[in-house]
């Protein structure tokens, strides 16, 4: 088949979820024998590859510049409008003239929007192309807006996020039914999906990963060491890492919980360096090799509070045979087992309890990690998922 995939960032280099999700999809499917395009917005311009990544040769791949930086009239305006900024910003005339001369110049088979954010682009490619559209939902992203409304105690700012969440409801219901197909990656949002009345093919395929790439050294970790790893310009994450640091800062710093802890990811705010202390607490911001960093510490924590999906890195971490403490919602979609493959803590004293537990027993550590790998293997391999997803492509055409 050709296949034609939309994205609304540049999935290279894969050092994030989006990307590495993006990236493992077009290996498989190209190790499957399909010919494969990608067409990217690039919301980070003029950036360029610090290495060239091996799959673009093997793809015909497009990369588009935009800014979707929203200026604060703008952003006053937009109240007064029925319209969500978080999507119209991903809106460029310019993209859709290159996407337009692509579809007449081209015939695919599938044509697969990854997200939300590429959505606007529907109509072109409905105008112009014959392929069938798949709409992959990385998430219900009206219902991370919800819970992160919910998490605010302060009225205004409460509101606000309610605003868009109702604004983001509105188009994601409208969307739904316009495509051909919809990959959820989880139960939960397969579920989600279908209660909106959605009457089109809908199935779901979890995240995979490449196998081969994840070789735990246990030789090179620091026992014990407690990591976050997340990109903070995802509110979600932003918020989860700031209760945890609130919560367990003294902890860490002058109380039982005897472990260095390291914070690591993509556009951390210059305000986190006031958690570093030396010795004893890390802000690291963005790490050369995310795989080698998450190989060096031994205990994992995913603070989620809000958010939507399935998460990559928890994927990536039990590959990697880490001892996860995660709240539930962080965990959603896994096939999980509390106390064999994960350790789930909702509240701030089961974290607690969880930390104290898992840095004082290393034992306990590295079954919970060795059970987390043995599940990867048998639930994750992006092998197996690609097979699936190319399965349900071939169901619709």
């Amino acid at each position: 088949m050709r296949i034609l995939i939309l994205t609304h960032r540049a999935p290279f280099p894969q050092n994030g979820g989006y990307p590495i999700v993006v990236g493992n999809t077009i290996k498989g499917l190209v190790a499957l024998g399909h010919d494969v395009s990608l067409i990217s917005l690039n919301v980070k311009k003029n950036s360029v590859l610090v290495e060239r990544d091996a799959l673009l040769d093997q793809i015909n791949y497009i990369e588009y510049d935009i800014d979707i930086r929203i200026t604060a009239v703008e952003a006053v305006s937009n109240l007064f409008t029925k319209n969500s900024y978080n999507i119209d910003r991903y809106y460029n005339a310019g993209f859709e003239k290159l996407l337009f001369r692509n579809l007449t110049d081209n015939k695919y088979d599938i044509i697969q929007i990854e997200g939300i954010f590429v959505a606007p682009y529907l109509g072109v490619i409905r105008k112009n192309s014959k392929a069938k559209v798949v709409f992959r939902a990385h998430n219900i992203e009206h219902q991370v807006w919800q819970k992160l409304a919910r998490q605010k105690s302060d009225p205004f700012k409460r509101w606000y996020l309610q605003l868009l969440a109702r604004r983001i409801k509105n188009y994601e219901l409208e969307l739904f039914n316009k495509f051909d197909g919809i990959v959820a990656f989880t139960e939960q949002d397969k579920t989600s999906i279908l209660s909106y009345g959605v009457k089109i093919p809908v199935v779901v395929l979890p995240i995979g990963v490449d196998l081969s790439l994840y070789k735990p050294d246990h030789t090179k970790t620091d026992f014990p060491s407690l990591f976050f790893l997340g990109s903070l310009d995802w509110l979600p994450n932003r918020e989860g890492i700031e209760w945890f640091l609130d919560n367990f800062h003294k902890d860490l710093v002058d109380g039982a919980l005897k472990a260095k802890f390291y914070v690591a990811g993509h556009n951390i705010p210059e305000e986190f360096d006031d958690y570093e202390v030396l010795g004893k607490v890390f802000i690291h911001g963005e790490v050369d090799d995310a795989l080698e960093f998450v190989n060096s510490k031994s205990i994992m924590v995913v603070p989620l509070l809000s958010g939507g999906g399935m998460r990559v890195k928890i994927v990536e971490g039990m590959a990697m045979e880490k001892c996860i403490i995660s709240t539930t919602l962080g965990a959603e979609g896994i096939n999980i087992k509390n106390g064999s493959n994960i350790i789930i803590a909702n509240n701030a004293d089961e974290f607690y309890n969880a930390m104290l537990k898992c840095i004082t027993d290393e034992h306990y550590c590295r079954q919970i990690g060795r059970n987390a790998r043995k599940l990867i293997e048998q639930q994750h391999d992006v092998n197996t998922i690609t097979r699936h997803l190319a399965d349900f492509y071939q169901s619709i055409v």
